[in-house]
């Protein structure tokens, strides 16, 4: 039964063909009837051609219905003209206001309305009951009538609903496709995050290991201890860079922290002292200061100051050229962090960067501009005056309203007594 329900809603033309024509057959032996009975006088071939042109209505109403409405309406008129009396044919005019009042156009769905109204009266006036009176022929009317105005009532009905679930439909595709396109932008801004990260710790440390490694190559005949400091150092930083992956990496495992139990601390300001150190043993030097009184940050903040002093002085040391330095500042304010590092480089050789000393893609400033945006705080990054490059950071402990991330500082922001200023370059990874 289910099968031949679906098939029936699949074909609905093939569902009201069948209706059509057994509705034909009763409208045959209803005009036969009529023809022969006393006081009519209803023409056989008429009758029947009416009555195929209303069953003509009934099989394709769902496929015309405006069309078929006009058609009801010309057989209507031809009975009147014709003297040909009701049939059981007729019955498509009842069918056909449904149909328009439920699919139809809204000026067909009104043309059905009020040919209802009127057809019961016109056709009581044109056929008057016999032996009937006044009282008598209006209630037939009104009786007549009240079929069509609860059909198309019905219909218009059903077109409401029909639009209401419409609605329904598509607001449940709407948030269906919202849904998605957050999901997306949660992965994206996710993988933004990994990609951050990954670019400070592969960046950093790998050019820690390749400067500590050409060293070694360099001294390794006349300076052996300086050779074997170097190696050691490129140990040491090796299995840091492979703890801050394996870190990274293990938040994307479900379930591997709540299973072992083992969380791995982010890096904080704290540990810019040990990243100062790292970087002046490889050959950098490196001026270090605190400002102001240390207290405890948010680790957003802490984070986001530690990647920040860690790029700029990988920077440095990829393009910073030989015999460059770096300084870096730390200020405690009242309502913020401020960070200034810079260094007095002239450049790297020009064969660094056929060998991929660089990394060309300005992907550190990019990071570092995000990271400052997620908590709020102004960036500023460009050349100095005279050579190297300078930037600066002030990054805010209260909350602060959300902006993109790369959008520019309000250039007319000035930043709290002694912080460094922020700025708006835009200026790529030097």
């Amino acid at each position: 039964m289910q099968r031949l329900y679906d098939f029936l809603r699949r074909h609905p033309t093939w569902v009201d063909t069948f209706w059509a024509v057994v509705l034909f057959g009763i409208s045959g032996v209803s005009v036969t009837s009529l023809s022969g009975a006393p006081g009519h006088h209803m023409s056989v071939a008429g009758g029947l051609a009416v009555s195929a042109v209303l069953c003509a209505v009934v099989a394709l109403r769902r496929r015309f219905p405006e069309a078929m409405l006009l058609l009801a309406l010309a057989a209507g008129l031809a009975q009147l003209v014709l003297d040909l009396e009701t049939t059981a044919a007729d019955f498509a005019m009842l069918v056909i206001t449904y149909t328009v009042a439920t699919m139809g156009a809204r000026w067909a769905s009104r043309l059905a309305l009020a040919v209802s109204l009127v057809a019961a009266v016109l056709a009581q006036v044109r056929w008057p009951a016999q032996h009937t009176g006044f009282l008598g022929q209006a209630a037939i009317t009104v009786f007549q009538t009240v079929p069509f105005a609860l059909a198309w009532v019905l219909g218009d009905s059903m077109r409401t609903r029909r639009a209401y679930f419409a609605q329904l439909e598509e607001r449940a595709a709407r948030l269906e496709r919202e849904r998605e396109a957050q999901s997306k932008v949660a992965v994206a801004a996710e993988r933004a995050r990994i990609a951050r990260e990954l670019h400070d710790v592969v960046a950093h440390n790998v050019s820690v290991m390749v400067v500590q490694a050409d060293g070694a190559a360099y001294v390794l005949d006349a300076a052996p201890d300086q050779a074997k400091k170097a190696l050691e150092t490129i140990s040491s930083t090796g299995r840091q860079a492979l703890a801050e992956m394996r870190r990274l990496l293990g938040v994307l495992r479900t379930g591997e922290h709540q299973e072992t139990g083992e969380y791995v601390p982010q890096p904080d300001v704290e540990q810019i002292d040990d990243l100062v150190e790292q970087c002046r043993s490889s050959g950098l030097p490196v001026d270090f200061k605190v400002e102001g009184t240390p207290r405890p940050l948010p680790s957003g903040v802490e984070l986001t100051a530690y990647r920040i002093v860690q790029e700029a002085l990988t920077n440095t040391r990829k393009h910073g050229g030989p015999d460059a330095g770096a300084s870096v500042r730390l200020v405690y304010f009242d309502d913020g962090l401020g960070l200034l590092v810079e260094d007095d480089g002239k450049g790297a050789p020009h064969e660094l960067y056929e060998e991929g000393g660089a990394d060309g893609q300005g992907h550190g400033l990019i990071g570092m501009r995000e990271r400052v945006g997620m908590v709020g705080g102004t960036l500023d990054a460009g050349p100095r005056p005279g050579g190297g490059f300078r930037i600066s950071a002030l990054l805010p402990l209260k909350p602060v309203p959300q902006r993109s991330p790369c959008a520019p500082a309000d250039p007319g922001q000035a930043p709290a007594d002694g912080a460094p200023p922020g700025g708006t370059n835009t200026e790529e990874d030097p």
